[in-house]
């Protein structure tokens, strides 16, 4: 499949090609071997090349940079680890917001809402390509949201042009998938699977919180119980189970704020009810998809039942 380059996201010349991100280097932590041989910050290394990404069951995090309270509130408060940690330990979907970064002209801050979480577009990216360049067997999707909230907010065309400003002058266009289709695990390794949720006239997988022709999300987040959650998220588990040829990205969000609690009291509720589930059918063939979730250091029995699910004939 071919298509027409735009002068846009998708242009890649020469010299955007040649030049490298500024990465941070770091010393990659080895996780111990489980019992099938495969380590948490390297399993995609011991799957074919052939294997559509869709096909795969992809650990992930929801509002990835939200690791501190301070930042915000607890209600915005959804993970512990940061990001080099999250890929150390499986993570391969990165849920990242943004909105201008104050005092500058062209650079990304990431937030929750209109709460700067201290942590820049730069930075996540610097992670990201660390990361992979250290595990270049491993590939990562990556939902880059305009949140469009607070005085940093930016309009669609403003947002598009810093986007591409990080592609291009900061030279990261070459760690990323800007294609309009889903790639195979062996064109994802060592590339940054770009999926946008921002409004763009560019031809790259466009992100849904409910369907289109790339997604099939249940991303049901407020007004709701415990129990309503819970039984949305084992019902996308079971269509995705009952539909492993579909072309789409089955995506299926723990995460929810519904009632009075913080996302860590919710996590206490639903993360269980996902075990138990996953648990119960622990030998069964399946592809779930991306499943971002909060807190997933609480519940490392629910990341490996899912890094496993791909290692299951």
């Amino acid at each position: 499949m071919s298509l027409t380059p735009r002068r846009t996201v998708l242009k890649a010349g020469a010299a955007a090609l040649a030049s490298g991100a500024l990465v941070v280097p770091v010393v990659a932590a080895e996780s111990a071997p489980r019992a099938n041989g495969v380590n948490d910050d390297e399993w995609m290394r011991h799957l074919n090349d052939h294997v559509p990404l869709t096909g795969l069951t992809i650990p992930g995090s929801h509002d990835t940079c939200c690791t501190d309270p301070m930042h915000g509130t607890e209600w915005s408060h959804t993970q512990n680890w940061g990001i080099p940690d999250q890929l150390r330990r499986g993570i391969r979907f990165l849920d990242i917001r943004c909105n201008g970064l104050a005092g500058t002209a062209s650079e990304l801050g990431i937030y929750h809402s209109d709460n700067y979480q201290y942590i820049r577009l730069q930075d996540v990216l610097n992670q990201c390509a660390s990361f992979l360049s250290a595990h270049p067997s491993e590939g990562l999707v990556m939902r880059l949201r305009n949140e469009y909230a607070g005085g940093n907010k930016l309009d669609s065309a403003e947002f598009q042009r810093r986007f591409n400003y990080y592609m291009d002058d900061f030279g990261f266009r070459r760690w990323f998938w800007t294609n309009p289709w889903w790639p195979t695990l062996g064109e994802a390794r060592g590339r940054i699977v770009l999926t946008a949720d921002f409004d763009n006239p560019w031809t790259v997988i466009q992100w849904s919180s409910g369907a289109n022709t790339w997604f099939d999300t249940q991303d049901r987040w407020d007004g709701m119980e415990n129990f309503q959650k819970a039984r949305l998220v084992t019902a996308q588990f079971d269509k995705a189970f009952l539909n492993p040829a579909a072309k789409q990205m089955f995506t299926n969000f723990t995460s929810f704020a519904g009632g009075f609690n913080f996302p860590r009291h919710n996590a206490r509720f639903i993360m269980p009810e996902v075990l138990k589930y996953l648990d119960a059918r622990k030998t069964q063939k399946a592809r779930f998809g991306i499943v971002p979730m909060d807190f997933p250091d609480q519940y490392p029995e629910v990341l490996r039942l899912l890094i496993d699910k791909n290692f299951i004939g």
